[in-house]
């Protein structure tokens, strides 16, 4: 079992917390993903499925597990990178985090990225 839950968040709804403390640069959770061809993606663009998606390369990838579930900051204590080889979305810490904290990333990529987004981010 990893080290994080799936919970009710004051702001989001659903959200990925954290169960037991992690430690700065620690490995979070490898979330495989099913990657969507661009031609695929233009039928499912319109649906629920883009508040999901990652971007992959020229394509889209649906990550699974826990992956399409953390919540978004600006100041995210969560990065994330792009596993090409292993077509899977791999999940670290960037800082210390505490039991019961939200674990964010930010949805631009980078976590410095402070670019608009497509909703209202409440920080």
């Amino acid at each position: 079992m990893g080290p994080i839950i799936i919970k009710n968040t004051e702001k989001y709804g659903r959200g990925i917390f954290a169960i037991r403390n992690i430690k700065t640069d620690e490995f979070i959770e490898e979330a495989p993903v099913i990657v969507i061809s661009i031609k695929e993606w233009k039928m499912m663009r319109k649906s629920i499925f883009k508040n999901y998606i990652f971007r992959w390369g020229e394509d889209k990838a649906l990550a699974l597990g826990y992956g399409s579930l953390y919540n978004h900051s600006y100041t995210p204590n969560t990065r994330y990178h792009t596993n090409l080889e292993n077509q899977s979305i791999d999940f670290y810490a960037m800082r210390d985090i505490q039991e019961q904290e939200e674990i964010t990333v930010n949805y631009n990529g980078d976590p410095e990225d402070q670019s608009e987004l497509w909703f209202e981010v409440i920080e």
